[in-house]
């Protein structure tokens, strides 16, 4: 069935922005149509790249026709660009984290309710093939009943290749904050929500020397945990274990597997949209699956466009701000475990975004 589209803009024209642009034009359900940025020339760089307009902030607020903004701002004004826009009477969908802190969570939830808008949040990889091949299978019973999974990111920090890699080690950002949200929401999509955590966190350097080409040499503050450690229990009745760092420089680690009662799934990369996925019961066979579902190397935009559909079919969208809300929670619950010596029994949860059919065309999601 065919949608008017959805009207859409971009706040925020840094790094992660050429891969929405260059999706978001491939979903016929959004009509991407302006950019803005804090730095006006970076806007108007975008938008003569990818034929938009660009635009202030304000500018882009007032347009009555548009429907979405889409936030790539930095961590630390994510709930402040999503207040605004949402005072506006726009639905937003955010780049991750979906807030830095709790509370700015709950009133960016708590201003869409009563506007009556949409909420969303990054990460959408859990939308693409890999993902979906596994949460397939898992739903047809591959494996079994999952009862535990374990989930692994570490490398040594960004500052060798970000040009502006400061954000990282300030409030909002750390292994957990910055890649956290990516393997949290997977396991949250593949199993449902999470009802109690505990973890340990550390910092491997107090400082950090920027040896990319932009900032080489500048020291910078680490003013966040680097290492962090933490256990998930969730309400199906899965553990998982979970381990995000700054501070290995290498490792022999997997990414995500999921163990069943009746063999183990090996997942792809959540930072991702393909695969490999594999199943097996002897670590030295492991069948490889083919994707059920259609692949795209980058998918970014998937969020939004199924944020579109909701808004023209009334159904629920699947990278929901309560879902991003509850993997914010999980996340802090980790360090307030560490800092308290305590198991932390969770105050949110989120519906399981429902899984995406198999077979839909490239450019389309379902009804």
């Amino acid at each position: 069935m065919a949608h008017k589209p959805v009207k859409a803009g971009i706040i925020g024209c840094g790094s992660i922005s050429d891969a929405y642009f260059t999706m978001c034009k491939k979903f016929k359900i959004l009509d991407l149509a302006s950019c803005a940025d804090i730095v006006m020339e970076r806007a108007e760089a975008k938008a003569q790249q990818h034929g938009l307009m660009a635009c202030t902030v304000d500018q882009m607020l007032a347009d009555d026709d548009l429907e979405i903004v889409i936030n790539l701002t930095i961590p630390k004004v994510h709930a402040e660009v999503n207040l605004a826009a949402i005072d506006a009477g726009k639905n937003v969908h955010v780049e991750k984290p979906f807030a830095v802190t709790r509370d700015e969570a709950r009133k960016v939830l708590d201003a869409a309710k009563a506007k009556g808008v949409l909420t969303g949040a990054a990460p959408d990889t859990f939308l693409g093939a890999g993902l979906q091949t596994c949460r397939k299978l898992i739903d047809e019973g591959a494996i079994g009943r999952p009862i535990a999974a374990t989930a692994f990111m570490a490398c040594h920090g960004h500052e060798s290749w970000h040009p502006d890699p400061e954000f990282y080690y300030a409030p909002g950002g750390g292994p957990m904050f910055d890649m956290g949200p990516y393997y949290i929401t997977a396991l949250v999509s593949l199993m449902g929500p999470v009802k109690r955590v505990t973890g340990s966190t550390g910092k491997g350097f107090d400082e950090r020397t920027i040896t990319s080409e932009k900032k080489n040499g500048k020291v910078i503050p680490v003013e966040v945990p680097t290492h962090v450690a933490g256990v998930m229990d969730f309400d199906n009745g899965a553990i998982a274990t979970i381990v995000t760092s700054f501070d290995v420089w290498t490792h022999r680690l997997p990414i995500i597997e999921i163990y069943g009662t009746e063999g183990t799934m090996w997942a792809p990369d959540p930072n991702g949209f393909g695969g490999p996925v594999r199943i097996g019961k002897d670590w030295e066979k492991q069948d490889e699956i083919a994707l059920t579902h259609t692949a795209d190397p980058n998918g970014r935009g998937m969020g939004p466009a199924d944020m579109a559909y909701a808004l023209r079919t009334g159904r629920a969208h699947r990278a929901s701000g309560e879902l991003g809300n509850h993997v914010l929670d999980i996340m802090w619950a980790f360090h307030d475990a560490s800092d308290t010596g305590k198991h932390i029994e969770l105050t949110t949860t989120c519906r399981q975004p429902a899984p995406l059919p198999a077979g839909l065309a490239p450019g389309e999601l379902d009804d």
